[in-house]
């Protein structure tokens, strides 16, 4: 049995300071709040990290780096998203080593990340949203080739968390949550993607669509900045050929890049920032990552049913 980080209930906190004395305040008092309040965060951090201690003294085993594995960018914003994510990472889980490799373009590269963790454990979380060649056959390769204990997740979609991502941006672009019915008649969106010869990679976006148009009610059509068809103008022009003048660019990409404006610029209404650094984004790498851990081995033979 381990001991568990002790609870910090503010509730049953007496109202005052330990270190201020009730009654009146000598001069230098709020120099006495200062330290109180330092203490406080000092205790609340000991407790943390004792709470990593098992009860017979023994240190709870380091637990699998996650890597996460971003595609790469020449736009400068797209590194500093994925830094930023991974920051959120490790606010909602402090105690887990969480490192970045990139595909290509961007410094550190995949390769060379997994070199640093030497013979590790590691889960690779791929930055991507569908199935395609980079989570099929480059990451697989990559991981093969290191020394690290490595195990690859899934892609981050499809997934309802980047469908609360995606209606969140689209909100803050200027989509109104409550919309009339005349309003729902001529609207619609169009969810931009990357575009890839992969026909899981379509399969997967179109899921991520119909899961979005659940959520707002208007028709969703997947477009595509690359390979694939439609491009985003064509989406657009087809909806308004079927009355949906009020049309909306969502955009499926993690981050910005020359394909993510490029889809935005051919919106005629309003178009939605890329995924990002939202906080869904950081629960769902860390949804791909316990699935990784918490799935029975190939190996394993599967329980018999009574």
């Amino acid at each position: 049995m381990t001991a568990s980080t002790p609870v910090h209930d503010e509730s049953q906190q007496p109202s005052q300071s330990p270190l201020r004395p009730a009654g009146p305040q000598p001069p230098g008092g709020a120099h006495l709040d200062s330290t109180a309040h330092i203490m406080d965060r000092i205790t609340r951090q000991l407790g943390s990290q004792l709470g990593l201690v098992p009860l017979d003294g023994s240190r709870r085993p380091t637990p699998p780096a996650l890597v996460l594995v971003a595609h790469g960018s020449r736009d400068p914003r797209a590194l500093n998203t994925v830094l930023s994510l991974a920051d959120r990472v490790r606010e909602l889980r402090p105690d887990l080593p969480v490192h970045l490799g990139h595909i290509e373009l961007n410094a550190p590269l995949l390769p060379d990340t997994l070199v640093g963790l030497g013979t590790a454990e590691a889960v690779l979380v791929p930055l991507l949203l569908s199935r395609g060649y980079h989570v099929k056959q480059d990451i697989p390769e990559m991981a093969a080739a290191a020394s690290a204990r490595t195990r690859v997740a899934t892609p981050l979609g499809p997934h309802p968390l980047l469908v609360e991502t995606l209606y969140a941006r689209l909100v803050e672009a200027g989509w109104r949550p409550r919309t009339t019915d005349e309003e729902r008649r001529s609207s619609a969106v169009v969810l931009a993607a990357a575009g890839s010869r992969d026909p899981d990679s379509d399969i997967d976006t179109r899921r991520t669509a119909q899961l979005l148009a659940e959520r707002l009610g208007v028709p969703v059509v997947p477009a595509y900045a690359t390979t694939a068809a439609p491009t985003v103008p064509d989406a657009v022009r087809a909806l308004a050929a079927r009355g949906r003048h009020r049309v909306a660019v969502a955009s499926y990409f993690t981050a910005p890049g020359r394909f993510a404006t490029e889809c935005a610029e051919a919106a005629p209404w309003i178009s939605a920032a890329p995924l990002g650094a939202h906080p869904a984004m950081a629960r769902l790498i860390l949804h791909r990552y316990d699935e990784v851990l918490t799935a029975r081995p190939a190996t394993e033979p599967a329980l018999a049913l009574a």
